[in-house]
């Protein structure tokens, strides 16, 4: 079961949403009406929180099932061994993967006097709505009020340490969530699209530039991901989904292309073990690649 009262007390997050939504919005109750001051307050305290965080970058894609999770968690462990600041916001309401990737899958947040603790991984804060679930089966069925609602706590109510960089892993599309993360943060850094090379997944992904020059969110580039199959045995590398589309895009789109990844099993056995963090330093062409990203993602003057 969910809860549905984000209001802040010294128990267990989990204790906190004691209001319960019996998981569909159909049986929410309409939350009360706030004053103009809490409303203030409620700004106020996302302001000072978005003050603290140096760059803001959400990580997109147009279709699912691309692999934009493990890019965001790669790209995440890239900077934190690079010795940068990071957090990693899990917005995906409905399908929340980052706690599995990186192995806390039963961790409860909880409320300390400046907010809700986000968990701790090796030095990466992270939050994610699984960690508010009582049942991490549940499915979560909510519409937009509800998602903005949460998304707003995320940004406002976390204890966020300072940070060089809060990474935002959200659903594929342009629904709700980016929205909801693009419009309370105001003027975010930029966004990182991922996609595969085939035609299906790109269609989908001019979709998502067009939505960020929509909301003129600037677009830092494109991650071709999963652009052939690498052999273990003869390390020879196999298209199976075409190769060069995301580059491609990019040129027709005048959008700095990031890098290509190529998909690798042992990548796949690092996020099911929740290994990704530990192999962090190793030499794999996958850390390769995501450090050759994130030097094009820093900042002019970095």
């Amino acid at each position: 079961m969910l809860r549905r009262t984000f209001v802040m007390s010294g128990v267990s997050c989990r204790g906190e949403l004691r209001a319960a939504m019996n998981n569909t919005s159909e049986n929410a109750m309409p939350a009360p009406a706030r004053g103009a001051a809490s409303r203030n307050d409620d700004e106020q305290r996302l302001h000072a929180r978005l003050a603290r965080i140096q760059r803001k970058i959400l990580v997109l894609s147009g279709k699912g099932g691309v692999g934009k999770s493990t890019v965001a968690v790669h790209l995440a462990t890239a900077l934190l061994h690079a010795g940068k600041r990071v957090g990693l916001l899990d917005v995906d309401i409905h399908g929340p993967s980052i706690p599995t990737m990186l192995g806390v899958r039963d961790a409860a947040v909880t409320a300390g006097p400046d907010g809700w603790q986000p968990i701790d991984v090796h030095g990466l804060q992270v939050m994610s709505l699984a960690f508010l679930l009582q049942d991490r089966d549940a499915a979560v069925i909510w519409r937009g009020p509800l998602k903005m609602n949460i998304i707003r706590r995320f940004l406002s109510d976390v204890a966020w340490n300072a940070l060089d960089y809060l990474l935002v892993d959200t659903p594929p599309g342009t629904g709700d969530e980016p929205l909801s993360v693009c419009q309370l943060m105001g003027n975010p850094d930029g966004a990182v699209i991922v996609t595969t090379p085939q035609l299906v997944a790109l269609v989908d992904v001019r979709k998502t530039i067009s939505f960020c020059r929509r909301l003129q969110l600037p677009i830092l580039g494109i991650v071709e991901n999963m652009c052939a199959f690498v052999c273990p045995h003869c390390h020879k590398q196999t298209p199976l989904f075409g190769s060069g589309g995301g580059e491609r895009l990019a040129a027709e789109t005048a959008l700095p292309f990031l890098g290509s990844i190529p998909f690798d099993p042992t990548l796949a056995a690092a996020c099911d073990d929740a290994a990704i963090l530990a192999a962090g330093r190793d030499d794999a062409p996958v850390m390769r690649i995501m450090r050759a990203i994130i030097h094009q993602l820093a900042p002019p003057d970095a």
